[in-house]
């Protein structure tokens, strides 16, 4: 062979060889994560994943990959969505954003574990056989709520004594929304109080629900379990305390942006949690096996600065049972 053949011969075998990058990329697993919100709005919850990852061994780009897909608030989104991680050989799908983005994993495949983040009852929702033994590929970190929207309500009779009609902001597409509706309507009646339920599914509904909720003329609100809801925090804080309306959010992040206070467990702990649980499936768990866990602690956080802003003098009692005070 001519020598100059020969180098012909030998740059295109260096070419046809794949790269060292690309071969340790084929070799590293690849981890879905499915949410039904927006990357604008959830990053923290979605930073709270990777944190996970890292405690259970697991780095980006450097032992695991990650792939995200976000429905933007349209639940129909979420199994085209799914099906696109299974085609794309992940190993793993942290199916973050409740019950509708677990529906949608655990229906792309019967075989590709799924660790979900919901608020809702999965044996109900047919997403496991019981909570202490999954049974199938689906597992994860159950929110809890169904007991909660009645405790949100008496928090905020005891912030607002004088309140005669609280309304309930709610996604009327979120699959659990029946049963935490009935909840905080039940709390509510022993009360004494009157409820106007408000529906919205996007930040045009939300406008639409907000004018209502004046028009129903409600004196507080509390937030339903949902992370179009949540995805929409900064829209709904902004308009309470524009009409001075006291307000009760289901996590933290309510507060953070400068609602009156909120109540539930903490969303970022459930983020981790589930991803620590993708990483333990990575090294041979099986998840037919894993215990679905729930939240063994809540957070009441109380705004001081937005109680000051609305004229109310918040009950010594509240502030100090509270688990964190913004000031």
């Amino acid at each position: 062979m001519k020598r100059r053949e020969f180098i012909k011969f030998l740059g295109g075998a260096v070419t046809a060889l794949p790269s060292y990058t690309a071969l340790a990329q084929q070799q590293m697993p690849l981890v879905g994560f499915l949410n039904s919100a927006s990357p604008d709005t959830y990053r923290f919850n979605a930073d709270s994943f990777r944190e996970g990852l890292t405690k259970a061994g697991f780095v980006e780009g450097k032992n695991v990959r990650i792939e995200e897909r976000w429905g933007r608030g349209d639940y129909q989104a979420l199994p085209a969505l799914a099906a696109e991680l299974v085609a794309k050989g992940v190993v793993a799908i942290a199916a973050t954003g409740d019950v509708a983005s677990a529906r949608a994993a655990q229906r792309a495949s019967s075989t590709v574990p799924v660790v979900f983040t919901i608020g809702g009852d999965p044996v109900r929702f047919g997403l496991v056989k019981s909570i202490n033994r999954p049974g199938g590929n689906v597992t994860g970190i159950l929110f809890n709520q169904n007991v909660l929207g009645a405790k949100r309500v008496e928090v905020l009779r005891e912030i607002a004594p004088n309140m005669s009609r609280v309304a309930l902001l709610m996604n009327p597409t979120n699959p659990n929304v029946k049963v935490e509706q009935a909840d905080a309507e039940a709390g509510a009646k022993k009360l004494g109080l009157e409820t106007v339920t408000l529906h919205a599914t996007n930040a045009a509904e939300m406008n639409a629900a907000l004018e209502q909720l004046l028009s129903a003329k409600a004196n507080a609100f509390i937030t339903g379990t949902d992370p179009i809801v949540l995805d929409r925090r900064e829209q709904i804080v902004s308009f309470a305390n524009r009409h001075k309306l006291p307000s009760v959010g289901f996590v933290r992040q309510f507060a953070a942006v400068g609602a009156l206070s909120s109540y539930g467990p903490s969303i970022s702990w459930m983020y981790r949690q589930a991803e620590e649980y993708v990483g333990q499936i990575l090294k041979g768990s099986n998840p037919a096996e894993m215990p679905v866990l729930q939240p063994t602690q809540f957070e009441l956080v109380i705004n001081l600065k937005t109680a000051k802003d609305f004229g109310l003098i918040i009950p010594p009692a509240l502030v100090a049972r509270a688990d964190e005070v913004i000031e």
